[in-house]
This record gives C-alpha cells, structure tokens and sequence, in this order.
C-alpha cells in the first residue's frame, strides 16, 4: 500500500486526512526505520508494509467504534505504538496511553512524542500492575497483542470504565471465541460485536472484537481473578 492508496482507503473510512497528518507519519515511518537499525522494534520494515500493516491496520479500528469526543484510550502492549500512536495522529482529541513491559520500546515512545510533536502517555510496567491504581479508567482499551482473548481479558478488561469497551485487534484467530466467554463474563463483559475482514488486497485476516463493560472491577475481584504473569 502506496500512501496515495493508504489515503484513500483512509477516505472510504471516513478518516479526516491532512497534510499535516501525513507527513507526521512519514516522520514516524523513516524514525521508526532509522532506530529499527539498532533496536528490534518491528520486522515490517518496506514502506509499503508499513502503510499497510502498521498504519491503516491501526485505523481500521473505526471499523468497530467511533473514535469522536474526549475520550480516554489505552493502547495494551502498544509496543512501537500500533495502534495508539496512529490513533493519537489523527484523532488528536483522545487522550491516548501506551503501555509496554519492554523498556527499549517504551524508550522508542517517548522519543517518538519529541519528532513527531505529539503528546500522549507512555508507561513502562506490566498491565496488571498499571491495572492497580487505574480500575474503571479509559472509555476504549484497545489491544493487538499476540495474546488470547481470554488472556487479553483478563489483563485489560480491569481498566475499561463502566460502559467503556475493550477492542482487541486480532490476525487469523487460530481460536474460538468460546474459550474466553466464562472470563468475558466474569469481568462483567458482553461481546457487542465480532467483525471478520480482509485487509487491503488480500494481504491478511483481521478480526476486531468490541467488548462492552457493564459493571465495574473492584479491587478484589482484580486480587482473586488476575493470575497471568507476563
């Protein structure tokens, strides 16, 4: 994906594109490149990949929820900031945190801020740490991490406010949404909707699930029902 054709797929999704946004991730692109050098931050390194399965990929969130209004969003294992870092660029409005437990990437992050003159959080720990002091936090936790959905949940659900949802971001799903139901509704959880598609001439699955929360985490139910170590 060429970036005349990453903006117009960009279009039919009706994402507001400027130039300003564009050449902030052409900044993002080559730095990301340039430090990949000494830091393994990523193996998708074309820059036709990288519009596609980094940038748009990132995008194709809008596909599920809308990302208008003050929201507040956190981006689980955000690693070299996909998706939260796109989303930042071209949904300025959202208050938007990463979290990585790897130190070299998160150090990526927040030089990333500086070059592209952005500002969003970074934070350097494992989730069920963070979860601790930020229960019932964010509107959208989001996630396109390797990990299960039944793991997933559990680390991320914690931190999604009453009402909020958590996205996960998942490739070619090699499980079954019904291992991870008995968790789903334990952590107060409902699946509102399951989108399966075909990224950009056929380059991939993607599978996007939106889980809505009904009830809040309290700090013991965190205590008895986070176990996974990471």
């Amino acid at each position: 994906m060429n970036k005349e054709e990453f903006i117009k797929q960009l279009e039919e999704l009706k994402i507001n594109v400027t130039d300003k946004k564009i050449e902030q991730l052409e900044i993002y692109k080559n730095y990301l490149k340039e430090y990949n050098e000494h830091t393994n931050l990523t193996s998708i390194k074309d820059d036709n990949d990288i519009y596609l399965k980094h940038f748009y990929d990132s995008l194709t969130i809008v596909k599920a929820t809308s990302l208008e209004g003050n929201l507040k969003l956190l981006d689980v294992g955000s690693g070299a900031g996909f998706p939260g870092v796109v989303i930042k660029i071209f949904f300025p409005n959202i208050d938007v945190t990463l979290i990585d437990a790897n130190n070299k990437k998160t150090t990526f992050l927040s030089k990333l801020k500086t070059e592209l003159n952005i500002n969003y959080n970074v934070i350097n720990g494992r989730v069920e740490d963070f979860a601790k002091n930020n229960l019932n936090t964010f509107d959208i936790v989001t996630s396109r991490a390797v990990a299960n959905l039944r793991i997933l949940s559990e680390l991320c659900f914690p931190l999604v406010k009453d009402d909020g949802i958590f996205v996960a971001l998942k490739g070619n799903m090699d499980e079954t949404l019904e291992g991870a139901l008995d968790t789903i509704e334990i952590m107060h959880g409902k699946i509102n909707k399951v989108l399966n598609f075909t990224l950009y001439k056929n380059e991939g699955i993607r599978n996007i699930i939106v889980i809505e929360k009904k009830e809040k985490t309290n700090l013991t139910e965190l205590r008895n029902f986070v176990t996974i170590q990471t």
